[in-house]
């Protein structure tokens, strides 16, 4: 082998030794990007009572310092549990009608923390009944109160607190949540009515005597 063979060839080996050493010590200048934000998904997710479209599997997105994304591990959470449980996997099923938060926490950074807003309903209503079926309010007991029941392929429910009520004159008497109110200032006597609503279902009327006024 020639002299100028052997200089190529140190010379190729050097090279080979150069370009391995500067990326093992290079190495130590990469840095893992941090995680900055955390968002929880589906936007407002709404499920039902009973056995049927009573889950939805929740996601967490994280942006991070380098502007990369990803689904990092996280912790699930919910509250209240009266309203909705969630599992290990973010899997919430529904319990009863209502409200609840969602939080998704980092594992890495537990400041790391994303929320979301998710609603229980009724589901399937084939119709509403009020009870009980007339009602009447006076000057001297303003109030009276009435209860909303869902007839549902799930079962009775009682939607009283999340039914949308309506009074048929409210220049007379107001209605939320099944309480009739007198409104303030009337001097009219005639009866009215109310409904409840859900789904899509209504009520049918039911009459409430005003007297007294």
């Amino acid at each position: 082998m020639s002299s100028n063979q052997q200089k190529l060839r140190l010379a190729g080996a050097f090279a080979a030794l150069a370009t391995l050493t500067l990326a093992v010590s290079c190495t130590g200048f990469f840095v893992n990007p941090t995680l900055t934000t955390l968002t929880v998904g589906p936007a407002s997710p709404l499920i039902e009572t009973g056995s049927t479209g009573n889950t939805v599997q929740m996601t967490a997105f994280g942006t991070y310092n380098d502007g990369s994304t990803g689904n990092p591990a996280v912790t699930w959470s919910l509250t209240p549990t009266g309203i909705a449980t969630i599992s290990t996997s973010g899997l919430v099923t529904s319990v009863a009608e209502g409200t609840a938060t969602v939080t998704a926490t980092s594992t890495q950074n537990p400041s790391i923390s994303g929320t979301q807003s998710l609603t229980v309903t009724v589901g399937c209503i084939t119709s509403i009944t009020i009870a009980p079926t007339s009602g009447s309010i006076t000057a001297n007991a303003p109030t009276t109160s009435f209860t909303a029941t869902a007839a549902t392929c799930n079962g009775s429910q009682d939607i009283t607190s999340v039914a949308t009520w309506t009074s048929s004159n409210t220049a007379i008497a107001t209605v939320s949540g099944g309480v009739v109110t007198a409104t303030a200032g009337n001097t009219t006597n005639s009866p009215i009515t109310i409904t409840a609503s859900a789904g899509g279902i209504n009520s049918a009327p039911v009459t409430v005597t005003v007297s007294g006024f």
